[in-house]
């Protein structure tokens, strides 16, 4: 399967946070791949976008059920609040759809007691090199299957965001006292435009990517399905699969003017690389 390249600014290299938790505890197996993707060179990641872009439905979050305070019982954010915790290769955004297969003891126990209460554990991006963020984002469970051996298929969608402030235990699984996130007003930057621009490199990376895997350059037509700007910057983070770390990025920022201009410079940024790309195959097809 042909990858796609997205080229990231300088200031993309690494993320800002400090991790903060270091579970010794493997974490659960995810039904999405695609974070075992190889990188290639520096300031350079690879991802499924193409693929994703196929599929946007399945991320979707309306605006009538997304809003820019986006959650209906949505916490009060100088809340400290107790959050079981799922360490994970990979990155949740709020409104994106996370399938998960659950099998090992320590996170059953958890999902028996999560489905006698609320549905509700965090997400919070873990690797061998970084160790594990303070930053993170609430899954909900919205769809579960429990199999005859007690492992559970879960459909779960991202929700508000929170910052660990201390780890309450470790056993039988993680559990983390944690404040929620918002992103501050973002002062007199016109976050439609912004919107809109990021939209607009997304149609044209969609596009030359359709025309190098030899698809037909189809115009996407509405990504953004009438969401708020701070939606609609999540929505764009949780496309940039095979790059965990620089989603962590995106996702700990709590500016959505800053969101929206880092995106939008990585699109540029991969436009510009797939419009060279283009234009060597037009003159050696064969390579």
């Amino acid at each position: 399967m042909a990858l796609l390249q997205l080229i990231l600014s300088p200031s993309s290299s690494s993320p800002p946070h400090q991790p903060s938790i270091n579970p010794s505890t493997s974490a659960p197996t995810t039904l999405n791949p695609n974070w075992k993707l190889l990188f290639g060179p520096p300031l350079v990641f690879r991802s499924l976008l193409s693929r994703r872009f196929q599929r946007l439905s399945s991320l979707r979050c309306s605006a009538s059920s997304f809003p820019e305070n986006h959650h209906t019982n949505q916490p009060k954010f100088d809340d400290v609040v107790e959050l079981p915790l799922f360490p994970l290769p990979l990155v949740l955004f709020p409104g994106a759809i996370l399938p998960l297969q659950i099998f090992e003891f320590r996170y059953r126990i958890m999902m028996h007691t999560l489905l006698q209460t609320d549905l509700r554990f965090g997400v919070i991006y873990s690797d061998a090199v970084t160790g594990t963020a303070d930053v993170g984002c609430v899954g909900e469970v919205v769809k579960h299957e429990r199999l005859v051996d007690d492992r559970f298929f879960l459909i779960c969608k991202g929700q508000e965001r929170f910052r660990v402030t201390s780890i309450v235990r470790t056993k039988p699984y993680l559990v983390a006292e944690v404040n929620w996130l918002e992103d501050r007003p973002s002062g007199n930057e016109d976050l439609e435009e912004l919107a809109n621009d990021v939209e607009g490199y997304m149609k044209d990376v969609i596009r030359l990517s359709n025309r190098l895997n030899g698809k037909p350059e189809k115009e996407a037509h509405d990504l953004r399905r009438n969401l708020f700007p701070t939606p609609f910057s999540f929505f764009v983070g949780s496309t940039f699969e095979g790059a965990p770390r620089e989603q962590q990025v995106l996702l700990e920022l709590e500016d959505t003017a800053t969101r929206l201009k880092r995106e939008k410079e990585t699109l540029k940024n991969t436009l510009n690389y797939l419009t060279a790309a283009s234009a060597v195959n037009d003159v050696f097809p064969s390579s």
